[in-house]
C-alpha cells in the first residue's frame, strides 16, 4: 500500500507552529488540517488561539470550529474526522499538513490507533464525581498519577471529563488508559509522517512568548468572550478550555484580574510543559529552536531542509 506523505508540525502553544504551517503550505501546495483538542470546538475563538483569516492567507485550514461546544469530542471522533478530512485534500490532488499541539490527537492519527470502547459502570462514575465534588480534581488527578502516571502527566486539572474517565476505566477494566493505548496498535499507519517541532532552547524566552499572548488576548478581547460564555450552560469538554476558567474567576469576583491573569499565564506555561513532555517521547520529531534564528524565514527554510531530505515526497 502506498503510504499518504504528511508535514506534521507539532509543539507547544505560541511556538509559531501556525505561521510555519502556512508557509510550509504555501511552499508544498497543501492544505492545513488542525489537530488541537479546543480550536475543534466552535466559539472560543480567542482562548484557543484560533489562527486568524489573515494569519491564514488564504491556505484553506480544516477541523477548526467545527464541532458545537456542546458535543463531548473524543480522540476516536477525531481521528475519524481527520482521517476523512485528509483522504479528501488528497483526493483535491493537494498535500496535507497537520498541525497542533494535542499530542494524543496526533499520535492517534499519525500512528493508527485504534480505539475499543471500555467498559463503563455508572457507580464507580458516580463515585469519582461525588469525591470530585467534595475533595476537587487536584486529588483525584494525584491518585491518577500513582495509577498511570503516563496518563496523568498529559492531562490539566481543568480536564475533569477526561481524569474521571481514566479511573473509570481502570476501576472498572483493571487496565490502564496508557495500557490501552499500547494494545491499540493494531493495523499499521496509513500514513508517512515527517514531523517538525518548534521549541524555544531557553525556556524562559517560550514562557515570555506564552505571557505576550495572553496579554494580546485580553487586548483582543478576552473578557468579553468569557463573559459571553458564562450566560451559556455547557458541561462539555470545550469548557475545559485554558483561559476560560480562569478569567470566569475573576468575572464571578472572586479574584483580580491581575491575579486572573497570572494564574492563566501560569496554567499555559505548565501545558506547554506537557506538551513538550509528550513530544520529546516521539523520536521523529525534527526539533527547531525559534530563539536561535534572527528572522522566522530561517525556520521556514530550515523546515524545507528537513522535509527535502525525507524525500517524504519522492525526488
Amino acid at each position: 500500500m502506498n503510504k499518504i506523505p504528511i508535514i506534521a508540525v507539532v509543539g507547544p502553544t505560541a511556538s509559531g507552529k501556525t505561521a510555519l504551517a502556512v508557509e510550509l503550505a504555501k511552499m508544498y501546495d497543501a492544505e492545513v488540517v488542525s489537530c488541537d483538542s479546543m480550536q475543534i470546538y466552535e466559539g472560543m475563538d480567542i482562548a484557543t488561539a484560533k489562527p486568524s483569516v489573515d494569519e491564514m492567507q488564504g491556505i484553506p485550514h480544516h477541523l477548526i470550529s467545527s464541532i458545537s461546544r456542546d458535543c463531548n469530542f473524543s480522540v476516536a471522533m477525531y481521528k475519524e474526522l481527520a482521517s476523512n478530512t485528509i483522504a479528501d485534500i488528497i483526493a483535491k490532488g493537494k498535500r496535507v499538513i497537520l498541525v497542533g499541539g494535542t499530542g494524543l490527537y496526533a499520535q492517534a492519527l499519525l500512528d493508527n490507533l485504534e480505539f475499543i470502547d471500555a467498559p463503563k459502570n455508572d457507580d464507580i462514575r458516580q463515585s469519582l464525581l461525588n469525591r470530585l465534588e467534595d475533595q476537587g480534581i487536584e486529588s483525584l488527578l494525584v491518585e491518577l498519577e500513582k495509577i498511570d502516571s503516563e496518563t496523568a502527566k498529559n492531562l490539566h486539572p481543568n480536564n475533569q471529563k477526561r481524569i474521571i474517565r481514566a479511573l473509570e476505566v481502570y476501576y472498572t477494566s483493571g487496565q490502564t488508559m496508557s495500557q490501552q493505548v499500547q494494545n491499540s496498535r493494531i493495523n499499521p499507519s496509513p500514513y508517512d509522517v515527517c514531523m517538525i517541532g518548534l521549541d524555544c532552547k531557553d525556556r524562559q524566552k517560550l514562557y515570555n512568548r506564552i505571557n505576550e499572548r495572553v496579554d494580546m488576548m485580553l487586548v483582543n478581547g478576552l473578557l468579553e468572550e468569557t463573559r459571553q460564555y458564562m450566560k451559556e450552560v455547557h458541561k462539555s469538554t470545550a469548557n475545559q478550555a485554558i483561559g476560560c476558567k480562569e478569567i470566569a474567576q475573576y468575572l464571578s469576583g472572586n479574584v483580580t484580574l491581575e491575579q486572573a491573569t497570572e494564574k492563566l499565564k501560569m496554567e499555559t506555561r505548565r501545558y506547554a510543559k506537557r506538551q513538550l513532555t509528550w513530544f520529546r517521547k516521539d523520536k521523529r520529531v525534527n526539533w527547531l529552536f525559534v530563539d536561535e534564528v534572527e528572522k522566522f524565514s530561517q525556520i521556514v527554510s530550515q523546515a524545507c531542509k528537513v522535509i527535502d531530505d525525507s524525500k517524504i515526497f519522492g525526488g
